[in-house]
């Protein structure tokens, strides 16, 4: 099995960005991967490490908000004994672990700007110095980093780097979040389903249509992760039930009202072409905004490159 394949996605736009990442995973370029909080940043970069030549190597992970500033540029680079108050003995950084390996930054954005310098100089020449030394050591280490905020109006407000930008960025991918790839919530629930009956020793529940269906509305403002964390609390409190709509938290309310019926829509006694009835919904939406893409793609609730797969499959133009 692929490391790529633990990734659960019938997205087009996922598996686009998944086959830019197996490309990159064989090589050593730097990756920078974007993307919300909870939108998978991490299982990507498991997966890269994994089906990297450097799979056997260390492999460290470093949350960059985690850590106060004072403390950072020891745990990166490591420190000598005496450099500081409390430096007892002298400890090697993160990088110096991680030698011959790969190093994952989670939530680069928030490294200080006065610890970018310093990692810009490793990225260059692989060269590290330790808090209170006079000599520099070298490691050979892959960066894979991730970000959940708007870099580029952090470089334009003065708190990050263009440099470092610049080198971080040469793989850059971009993971959707959930409301924008809502086709792969079947799969995910399933998965988690499956995965917390055997964690927790009870039968798992199952989703009635209209309670996917207000899974499927609801916006995900914690992606995979509150997802994830929905599953496991149904799966134990109401393990072996059916979950209908009432049975949802509070914050679906206004997404469960919205399908109250059975059904949205009625199926004419004559049948349908499902195809052509998509391919219709496109041209009203692209004729409704004048051809604007974005907003069709809003119309249809669809992310814009979804959009453009379905275009293409449906031989719209789309240059």
């Amino acid at each position: 099995m692929s490391s790529f394949d633990r990734i659960i996605s019938k997205s087009p736009i996922l598996d686009t960005i998944i086959r830019s990442a197996k490309i990159a995973a064989a090589t050593d370029v730097t990756i920078l991967l974007k993307g919300e909080t909870g939108a998978g940043k991490e299982v990507m970069a498991i997966a890269i490490q994994q089906a990297s030549h450097r799979a056997a190597m260390p492999y460290l992970t470093l949350n960059c908000a985690a850590l106060p500033e004072s403390l950072i540029e020891s745990t990166l680079f490591g420190h000598k004994k005496g450099s500081f108050t409390g430096a007892t003995s002298s400890n090697e950084g993160i990088f110096q672990a991680a030698n011959g390996g790969t190093l994952f930054l989670d939530e680069i954005n928030s490294l200080p700007i006065s610890i970018q310098a310093k990692l810009l100089r490793v990225i260059e020449t692989g060269e590290c110095l330790a808090v209170g030394d006079t000599e520099s050591y070298t490691v050979d280490v892959r960066i894979i980093a991730a970000s959940n905020g708007d870099l580029d109006k952090q470089i334009a407000d003065g708190e990050f780097r263009q440099d470092l930008y610049f080198r971080l960025n040469v793989v850059p991918l971009e993971l959707p979040p959930l409301r924008q790839r809502t086709e792969d919530i079947d799969y995910l629930v399933a998965h988690f389903l499956t995965l917390f009956e055997k964690t927790h020793h009870t039968p798992a529940p199952k989703f009635s249509k209209l309670a996917l269906k207000a899974l499927k509305a609801y916006p995900w403002p914690g992606n995979i992760r509150e997802l994830r964390n929905l599953c496991e609390r149904l799966s134990i409190l109401l393990a072996g039930t059916v979950i209908e709509p009432e049975n949802l938290p509070l914050e679906f309310s206004t997404y469960k009202s919205k399908h109250a019926s059975t059904s949205d829509y009625t199926l004419p006694e004559y049948g349908l072409q499902l195809d052509d009835l998509e391919a219709d919904l496109i041209h009203q939406a692209l004729s409704r905004t004048k051809g604007n893409r974005s907003k069709s793609a809003k119309l249809l609730g669809l992310s814009r490159d979804t959009l453009l797969y379905r275009m293409q499959k449906h031989g719209f133009a789309t240059h």
